[in-house]
């Protein structure tokens, strides 16, 4: 199966930290960023042909689920850095299917419904500097982004799920706007898109150094995608508010320092 290419964006999400200086060879710097995700759209139909179509949103309702994603990133030279993030999500909730609905392998009556869906990736970024000026700074990369998707169906004496693991290639561009030397504006995204399905991972954060060490951000990620193919049809559509903490060690001295 072929679940969303996306985390969000799980999302979420790319901690949007760019370095405005050049970078330093060897370090490193790592983020946590907390996240409260809504559901602005979930469709699911499998099989395509013959499997039920309905929306999870619909039948669960969108509240908000918390999450954490994780980053670490290195610096290779002046101007290429690497980036790896961990963004795990599992949204879970209990409604009542109005109809019968056909899922995966199993049949599920009107009445009361648990559903599950999870989604989470793993991703490591090469991202090279194309441009650095005195307000803006650029970064674009590719991504090699792998998912470990499920959704399921649970009712008394019923259950049934689709789960896949699979692989995604995604372009990555990110930019950084600095205000002044405390303050920037960080915007990152991670996407492909071809004619069986696409994933977009968007993220834009204020972001605030209260002291050389330490850099904290607040923000908004969106993460949309989905895949139509023979086995699948799913779509996603994922907001979130975003906090994060993040700093930055240079392995030369061992200080750490503030991330970008």
């Amino acid at each position: 199966m072929k679940i969303p290419t996306f985390c969000a964006l799980a999302i979420v999400l790319g901690s949007t930290t760019v370095s405005a200086q050049a970078t330093e060879p060897g370090r490193f710097g790592v983020s946590v960023e907390g996240l409260m995700v809504w559901q602005q759209r979930n469709d699911v139909r499998i099989p395509p042909k013959t499997g039920t179509p309905f929306s999870i949103v619909d039948l669960i309702g969108s509240a908000g689920t918390p999450s954490v994603r994780t980053e670490a990133t290195v610096a290779l030279n002046d101007r290429q850095e690497l980036r790896f993030v961990h963004a795990p999500l599992r949204v879970t909730g209990q409604g009542t299917a109005t109809a019968p609905i056909s899922f995966a392998d199993g049949l599920f009556q009107p009445g009361p419904t648990d559903a599950e869906f999870m989604f989470n990736s793993y991703r490591g970024t090469w991202r090279y500097r194309v441009h650095q000026g005195p307000t803006w700074t650029w970064q674009v990369g590719a991504t090699a982004f792998i998912r470990d998707a499920r959704i399921s169906l649970t009712q008394p004496g019923r259950y049934a799920k689709d789960a896949n693991v699979g692989f995604v290639p995604l372009g990555h561009i990110a930019g950084k706007a600095r205000i002044n030397d405390r303050w920037h504006v960080g915007l990152e995204l991670d996407g492909t898109a071809a004619p069986q399905g696409r994933a977009f991972d968007f993220s834009g954060t204020l972001n605030y150094r209260p002291t050389p060490k330490v850099t904290l951000s607040a923000g908004y990620r969106t993460v949309e995608g989905g895949a139509d193919v023979n086995k699948v049809y799913t779509f996603a559509w994922l907001n979130a508010v975003v906090g994060k903490v993040g700093g930055r060690l240079d392995r030369k001295s061992t200080r750490l320092n503030s991330s970008h």
